[in-house]
């Protein structure tokens, strides 16, 4: 515990979480993460919508539509041999000069980028990609494990909620603007000189980081990402309810990563709406998830916990009636022409739409946030960082699990809004599944609600 930094006696539990802004303990990892975050988005859609519109300029191969799936896949693959790893050293190193090491890739993996464009070259713009997916699963572990060295338990809920709210906030910001940019002529400049000056700012602002002694100096590194992996998979399981919680999360990214992956072809093919259209969605999706992530601290106060599990049920019910009203509220048919934006803006269906998404991320943030606290809070000081790694590699596996799966059912004929339905349907099951391992989640909801004691 780093308790220099913290604030004495029981002034943690005064703040409001948005008070950890103005503070060092927090507001340099929030605003390191926000840049890493927004650069890793702005630059991963500039480049898929370069390789979507213009892909005969940079590759000769007979499929080039397939490419955008490529990028996508080579952003993720390093989570999963290199999570471990990353695990392993926000466990032995301090967090904080770890976190400086890491801004400083990113800053070369942007230099790279522009020697890619330049050359117009793309193995080179996919390495780069790739190389920002390896330094996001780096950061990953220390992200969240730097958390409880420098907050008070009581801060736990409202550190993470500020942190999911400005991960999507920068998603949603990186992904809009990288858009922009690609569009432009001269875009690639653009594109390099933004992403190098945020990259900058993320490295100036981790310098800030307060220190974050290593809970495991001895440590000895293991090379060998398969043994590792399941180690670190084995301590995460070694508390159940810390293990519960992973597999909850895990979820959460996969029903969120299923939906943005889904939202442009919803737009098209089920509203008959444009590009603005999936914009605005995506905005709604986003602010849906941050307002959900920010009320978790007051409605964790509200019984005076730290961390309320009982929150848990209550987000994952919202998610269940709002994911069902979004399949079965979207049209049957569509007139096959593109509407814009501000005629859709006309039609109770749409404005439905809108609604259940910013419903399904606000109960999504009710969601996983307490999950997040529940996993910093009951993991072992010694390797906490290697349980967020394992968390990490179980998030990317469900991503890409659900994203082929949804593949496979559409290839086979089946509608978007049948694929919604069934995800909302497994969502369910999936949380009573959850809920009826850990009775502890169920029981905090009824006194939660007033429906049992304490």
């Amino acid at each position: 515990m780093n308790d220099d930094i913290k604030p004495s006696g029981n002034e943690g539990s005064q703040h409001s979480q948005f008070a950890l802004l103005r503070e060092r303990r927090f507001w340099p990892l929030f605003v390191t993460q926000f840049l890493g975050a927004f650069n890793d988005n702005a630059y991963k859609n500039a480049l898929l919508i370069l390789l979507s519109f213009g892909a005969a300029s940079w590759t000769s191969m007979e499929k080039p539509e397939v490419l955008p799936h490529i990028a996508t896949g080579l952003f993720i693959l390093p989570f999963f041999p290199f999570s471990a790893m990353a695990g392993q050293l926000a466990d032995k190193f301090d967090k904080a000069r770890l976190a400086r090491w890491v801004k400083a890739l990113e800053i070369l993996i942007i230099v790279l980028v522009a020697v890619g464009f330049w050359l117009h070259s793309l193995p080179v713009l996919l390495t780069a990609l790739c190389l920002l997916g390896l330094q996001s699963t780096l950061f990953g572990p220390l992200k969240y494990a730097i958390l409880p060295q420098h907050l008070h338990t009581n801060e736990l809920v409202g550190g993470n909620a500020l942190v999911e709210a400005g991960t999507f906030v920068a998603i949603l910001l990186g992904t809009l603007i990288g858009g922009v940019l690609a569009g432009l002529n001269g875009g690639v400049v653009w594109i390099v000189g933004i992403c190098f000056i945020v990259a900058l700012g993320g490295f100036l602002a981790s310098c800030r980081i307060p220190a974050a002694p290593a809970p495991a100096p001895e440590l000895k590194i293991s090379l060998n990402p398969f043994s590792e992996t399941l180690r670190c998979i084995g301590l995460a399981r070694r508390e159940r309810s810390v293990f519960q919680s992973i597999l909850g999360i895990s979820w959460f990214w996969a029903y969120g990563a299923l939906l943005l992956a889904q939202l442009p072809s919803f737009t098209k093919t089920v509203l008959g709406g444009n590009e603005g259209l999936v914009t605005v969605l995506l905005a709604v999706f986003s602010v849906g998830i941050g307002a959900g992530s920010l009320i978790c601290e007051k409605l964790t106060r509200r019984r005076g916990k730290a961390v309320e599990p009982g929150l848990v049920p209550i987000g994952a019910l919202g998610m269940t009636i709002f994911g069902l009203d979004l399949a079965l509220g979207s049209p049957a048919s569509t007139s096959g022409m593109e509407q814009p934006l501000f005629e859709m803006l006309h039609q109770a269906s749409t404005w439905r739409i809108f609604f259940d998404l910013l419903m399904l991320g606000g109960f999504g943030g009710l969601y996983c946030v307490p999950l997040y606290a529940l996993m910093q809070q009951r993991s072992q000081t010694e390797f906490r960082a290697r349980i967020i790694a394992a968390n990490n590699i179980l998030n990317a596996l469900f991503m890409v699990l659900i994203v082929v799966g949804a593949s496979v059912f559409l290839w086979q004929g089946f509608k978007i809004p049948t694929l919604l339905l069934c995800v909302a349907v497994l969502h369910g099951i999936v949380t009573i599944y959850i809920f009826s391992v850990v009775p502890e989640f169920f029981i905090r909801a009824m006194v939660w609600l007033g429906w049992r004691r304490e």
